[in-house]
């Protein structure tokens, strides 16, 4: 059970971050074909100063750059994620209000955090105030 949960969370992972990185390829894209149509459509006559061309690299090499961090960042965040969930299986967790309490059978790892299910099917997210014990305090 937590083989395919870690197996469905990393399979996420990776689509997510495919994702961006497509999206970064696209915009890089778009990037050069508004800069070659720029340079078609200039007036011979006044050319565009060669530094505004450079400058416009940089500012998009910068936002480029901006997000690989940003991917690596949720890279390093979910693997952190996969990390905790795997530990949490056969553990003992209560809920915040103490209502819903019981061993974890089961974690589902989300962008966002994790959601672990009990034995007895209940489902708890796991954020601060949740109590994990080795076993049943009771």
């Amino acid at each position: 059970m937590m083989v395919d949960a870690v197996q469905s969370a990393s399979a996420a992972a990776s689509t997510s971050t495919e994702a961006a990185r497509n999206k970064a390829v696209v915009d890089y894209d778009a990037f050069l074909t508004l800069l070659v149509a720029q340079m078609k459509n200039q007036d011979p006559t006044e050319p565009m100063d060669s530094t505004q061309y450079m400058a416009q690299l940089a500012s998009f090499s910068n936002v480029e750059q901006s997000v690989q961090i940003r991917e690596t960042l949720d890279t390093i965040l979910k693997s952190g994620f996969l990390e905790q969930a795997g530990s949490l299986i056969g553990k003992h967790i209560s809920s915040p209000d103490g209502k819903i309490a019981g061993t974890v059978a089961e974690v589902q790892v989300l962008d966002d955090g994790i959601i672990a299910t009990l034995t007895n099917g209940e489902r708890v997210i796991v954020s601060s105030g949740v109590r994990i014990s080795d076993s049943d305090p009771s």
